[in-house]
């Protein structure tokens, strides 16, 4: 079986510059690219998705979510869907800012990585923990599944940077600074208005979110923005001495939600040489309706959601009713799908070119979407990127390449 190379090491030490002055790509003929066997190209490239989740019901150590059939994600899917590498996300979700909600943070922290370490082992002959862009194509190469930890919210570090090396040892490979709601690190993109909080505490980074920055380049993390607000961004891409990455986002020009970029951010990422990896999340793909808004606000009403903490927290029997109760707004509207997911790598493509664009599913974490609705129908994407007109190569960078080049320069940089 073909598969990628690793990156050169010339690649990596070229000037950053160098890379954020490459022009923007346009696809090739859709014609040259739909004479492509779909299946081919997928099986010969290396798929990575940059945020997948861990069902809150699963996390116990009696527990495998994988084996639950309603998850989207298993080893078998993944094999089933050909998707070759996954950051699974040590997720903690936003509390109150003080010694006891740090220490619950933590605690919330240290179990989801228990359990990603569990199915690590549990899985070992058939998924290997990645720490490096080269160790991935190694594994990739071995036939098994590179499984990398991500880190979404810095809350649970406390009021320190300390815990920064610690992680870095456990294997996070991206922390994102924020979730929903401000922390002590940074402004939010979704401040929690249910508890307060205005739309910025510290106009972006506080003080002890500059640290962080400077501590993620150090360690060789990458900085992801996802879920911070656009000042907290646009500081940290500034501040960062190397690529930067939102790792579940879309763009703001397409649906305009506070989670989205817009281009002055698109810009400034690509600039740095970073990466937008675009989330298959319906909200962040496609406009609702007025009244397909009305619906999903009265669903909302009714079940006590409204407020974005609510929602997130909800645990898998009340998402499972909020699912049933949304399936009638599509005779309103179709939802989400692949194509919409497209047309947002189209956008960063044209803008700033191929090289700073990758994927996301968010499975498990609220990602879904027609035609990529589990890990198995991972190809319906690849099939998409062909019939849109873009090369295999390409469709590489987008499928993982982008990211792994992010990953070992940050890496390199650390290592300096």
């Amino acid at each position: 079986m073909i598969v990628l190379r690793p990156i050169s090491l010339a690649c990596l030490c070229l000037p950053l510059a160098l890379i954020a002055c490459s022009e923007a790509t346009a696809p090739q003929s859709a014609e040259t690219a739909q004479a492509l066997d779909p299946a081919l190209v997928h099986e010969n490239l290396l798929a990575l998705d940059s945020h997948i989740d861990i069902e809150l019901d699963y996390i116990a150590e009696d527990m495998d979510p994988w084996t639950n059939e309603k998850g989207k994600i298993s080893v078998q899917k993944m094999q089933d869907g050909g998707l070759d590498a996954a950051f699974m996300i040590v997720y903690t979700p936003q509390g109150e800012m003080n010694d006891a909600g740090v220490a619950k943070a933590r605690e919330i922290a240290q179990t989801r990585y228990k359990a990603i370490s569990r199915l690590t082992e549990k899985y070992a002959d058939q998924l290997t923990l990645a720490r490096t862009a080269d160790e991935a194509h190694q594994i990739h190469k071995s036939g098994k599944k590179a499984i990398f930890l991500g880190m979404e919210n810095a809350y649970p570090l406390g009021n320190s940077v300390d815990d920064v090396a610690l992680w870095e040892k456990r294997g996070v490979r991206y922390l994102g600074i924020t979730h929903m709601g401000h922390n002590q690190f940074a402004d939010s993109s979704n401040p929690s208005y249910s508890r307060g909080e205005t739309k910025t505490l510290y106009g972006g980074l506080s003080a002890l979110g500059k640290d962080l920055v400077v501590a993620l380049n150090d360690a060789g993390i990458m900085v992801d923005v996802s879920h911070t607000s656009k000042d907290t961004m646009m500081q940290a891409v500034a501040l960062s001495a190397v690529p930067v990455i939102a790792s579940h986002s879309g763009v703001k020009a397409l649906v305009d939600n506070p989670r989205n970029l817009d281009d002055e951010q698109l810009k400034a990422l690509a600039a740095k040489g970073g990466v937008i990896q675009i989330v298959a999340y319906g909200g962040y793909l496609k406009n609702l309706t007025p009244e397909q808004q009305a619906f999903k606000a009265a669903v909302r009403k009714e079940m006590d959601l409204e407020d974005d903490m609510a929602f997130l927290a909800m645990d898998e029997a009340t998402e499972a009713l909020f699912d049933e109760k949304m399936e009638a707004s599509k005779s309103l509207a179709p939802g989400a799908s692949v194509a919409d997911l497209v047309d947002h790598i189209d956008y960063v493509a044209k803008l700033v070119g191929v090289e700073h664009v990758g994927i996301a599913s968010d499975f498990d974490g609220g990602g879904k979407i027609e035609g990529w609705w589990d890990v198995s129908e991972t190809p319906n994407v690849t099939k998409a990127l062909l019939k849109r007109g873009y090369s295999q190569a390409d469709i590489e960078k987008i499928w993982g390449g982008n990211l792994l080049r992010v990953l070992a320069a940050v890496q390199a940089h650390a290592h300096q």
